[in-house]
């Protein structure tokens, strides 16, 4: 009897462990290596980085988000004349069918705007992604940091000091 008490236990304690971020999946979309990195005390913006696949016959569109702790936009950085910009995609990022879209440093990327609190190194960040035809998921983003340029263990460097 105490076996299978024990087996149902240990059961029901793996069903109440999250998704790793490889497994998050809404509708024909994965979400895959969602990070994001810390910020100095008093920043009003930071960022949050994450890949998105899209296993399905139609494209979707990732609109923005919210999260507890500021709001939640779609940026994209870019070179113009020699010159780094950033802005809003106040439409959202298009993803289309059997493709996926990187959000990484100096290109798409979460901006976290209007923060009521910093993002430490070694936390995790819960925001909830508003796509067009999936609906909205929540995400938690591990926080890396500051000048971060992967998720940890992603690229075997990230966070460490050379």
């Amino acid at each position: 009897m105490w076996k299978s008490v024990t087996t149902a236990l240990a059961f029901f304690a793996l069903s109440m462990v999250p998704a790793l971020a490889d497994d998050i999946k809404i509708g024909n979309l994965r979400i895959e290596t969602p990070w994001a990195r810390a910020t100095p005390k008093g920043a009003e913006v930071g960022s949050a980085y994450l890949t998105i696949q899209n296993d399905g016959a139609e494209a979707d569109t990732l609109l923005g988000g919210s999260a507890d702790i500021g709001a939640v936009q779609v940026h994209e950085m870019s070179m113009a004349g020699g010159v780094m910009k950033m802005r809003e995609l106040t439409g959202g990022l298009a993803i289309a069918p059997h493709a996926s879209v990187k959000l990484a440093p100096g290109g798409y990327h979460l901006m976290l705007v209007n923060l009521k609190q910093a993002l430490k190194a070694g936390e995790s960040l819960k925001v909830t992604l508003k796509f067009a035809r999936a609906g909205e998921v929540v995400v938690t983003f591990p926080v890396q940091p500051v000048g971060a340029s992967g998720p940890a263990g992603g690229d075997g460097m990230s966070g460490m000091k050379m």
